[in-house]
């Protein structure tokens, strides 16, 4: 009761002018950016990360903005998959495989219709298991000390490289890229400065903000650039027609169960640190064409094989919400980005912030039901028009791309320095994704480095300098057992989904 007292709450603070408005907004950029092949939540968010700071909007604003455009752009990657076969961002990978072919079939608009409504019925569900999972999390955390911090630390890097790379020894150089890159600035116990080079501007560390928008946002526009003069860049200018745009009852009534299904398991992928909405796709339509496939079409053209990954990557993008609002570790890529956001506006996401922010909480997730409403009723009757959207020219797009990123970051601090900086996060952004090396962990570890040397430390002095006390206690060695098993996974788990891919 408590929670559904406070969602009350917080639906009395989503429920204002202002709010509405930015919903609705991060509704609409959110599906024409996930419909733009190549962009994706990440991209999204990150690109708009500077705007919010430069309108100067509050904590809670600009949460409901930033994730409005995460389950928008979770909704709207659906576009380009069914209609080119060119997956708006990875989790959307699973889609084309049916939506495709039913576009192929003259179903374009019974394709993109249930897959609205697949993807609503996934992000619903999934921000009830928030409302009721987070704060049950809460509880678990406020148990955590400096030994079970750095072990809950230590378990995110190990995990969050996941089926997201395809080699683990890249995922960690990231993660170590990032962790060393957190230790420039002046050491907070002893004053010193550390890799700073003499260079008063590195005093005060680099600014993780700086690092988001040129590792995601200017590295894209570098990728282009290159394509473009490869002559290997095309845009896209054909669209195919939508058709009907509403379902027959009988066809939502068939895929029901699999909505059902993908929505339970996309939501467990999601809590899973590392995991996030591509595993939940996966999942979602393995188990369907287990489950149904000698019974239907899969990979021709069945409903169901739409339906299935669509509710499990909305469902995972709300479960990955969870870990970060309830214990400060992202559970994806997008959520980290968020996570830089709330550190940056000096809100602590972890067991804390329901009893320091819960406006900020509760508004939020009263915001995420009043926006996935929002994401189906434009989903259905205007899916033609965020369709057009892929005949927008990239040579118009990236310049806008980069307008904003650097206009963002300079009204943010004001220094040139920052923009050389995010110009150099560019070009690492653009050899790291030629050399297939993610993104992800460099962030992560700047973002959240600093807290794990500073839990080590803490549990280092506590215990007078024993090792032992990172082992002392049952939650950590768990955590710590767990960060090893999820670093190792992957690595045969990554070979069983190229094998089923194939």
């Amino acid at each position: 009761m408590d929670s559904l007292n406070a969602l009350m709450d917080g639906f009395a603070i989503a429920l204002t002018v202002q709010n509405l408005m930015l919903a609705l907004i991060g509704c609409l950029l959110g599906t024409m950016i996930g419909a733009l092949p190549g962009l994706g939540p990440s991209n999204g968010v990150a690109i708009l990360i500077p705007l919010v700071f430069s309108l100067g909007l509050g904590a809670t604003p600009a949460l409901i903005l930033l994730t409005s455009v995460y389950y928008g752009a979770m909704y709207g990657g659906r576009i380009s998959s069914i209609l080119l076969n060119i997956p708006g961002d990875e989790p959307a990978l699973m889609t084309t495989l049916d939506g495709y072919p039913m576009a192929r079939k003259g179903q374009a608009g019974e394709a993109l219709a249930i897959s609205g409504l697949a993807s609503f019925v996934g992000a619903f569900f999934a921000t009830w298991g928030l409302v009721f999972l987070a704060p049950q999390l809460v509880n678990v955390a406020l148990l955590f000390g400096p030994a079970e911090y750095f072990a809950l630390f230590t378990l995110a890097f190990a995990t969050l490289g996941g089926l997201s790379s395809q080699n683990q020894a890249k995922a960690a150089f990231a993660a170590a890229v990032g962790l060393g890159l957190s230790t420039i600035g002046v050491d907070g116990q002893t004053g010193v400065p550390r890799l700073s080079f003499g260079n008063v501007h590195f005093y005060d560390g680099i600014h993780f903000l700086v690092a988001i928008v040129g590792l995601f946002a200017l590295s894209e526009v570098l990728v282009f650039i290159e394509h473009r003069q490869s002559g290997a860049a095309h845009d896209v200018h054909a669209v195919a027609d939508i058709g009907r745009a509403v379902p027959p009852l009988s066809l939502v009534k068939k895929t029901s169960g699999s909505m059902a299904r993908g929505t339970a398991l996309g939501f467990i992928a999601g809590v899973l640190p590392g995991a996030g909405a591509s595993l939940g796709s996966f999942i979602a339509y393995s188990a369907e064409k287990k489950l149904n496939g000698k019974n239907g079409n899969f990979g021709q053209g069945d409903p169901r094989g739409v339906a299935a990954p669509e509710a499990g990557n909305n469902a995972a993008a709300g479960g990955a919400l969870v870990p970060m609002l309830a214990l400060g570790v992202p559970g994806s890529g997008t959520t980290a980005v968020l996570l830089a956001m709330l550190m940056a506006l000096d809100i602590t996401p972890g067991p804390l912030l329901f009893q320091k922010n819960p406006d900020v909480v509760w508004g939020l997730i009263a915001a995420l039901f009043i926006g996935n409403f929002m994401l189906l009723m434009l989903n259905i009757p205007m899916v033609g028009l965020f369709a057009r959207v892929l005949r927008i020219p990239s040579r118009y797009l990236m310049p806008g791309v980069a307008m904003v990123s650097f206009v963002g970051i300079y009204g943010i601090s004001g220094s040139t320095f920052d923009l050389y900086i995010m110009v150099g996060f560019g070009v690492m952004g653009w050899l790291f994704r030629k050399l297939d090396i993610p993104l992800v962990p460099v962030v992560l570890g700047i973002m959240l480095g600093d807290q794990m040397e500073k839990n080590l430390r803490r549990a280092m002095t506590i215990s007078d300098g024993d090792w032992g006390v990172l082992v002392s206690t049952p939650l950590a060695t768990g955590l710590l057992i767990a960060a090893v098993i999820g670093f190792i996974a992957p690595l045969f788990m990554a070979q069983w989904v190229r094998v089923r891919k194939s």
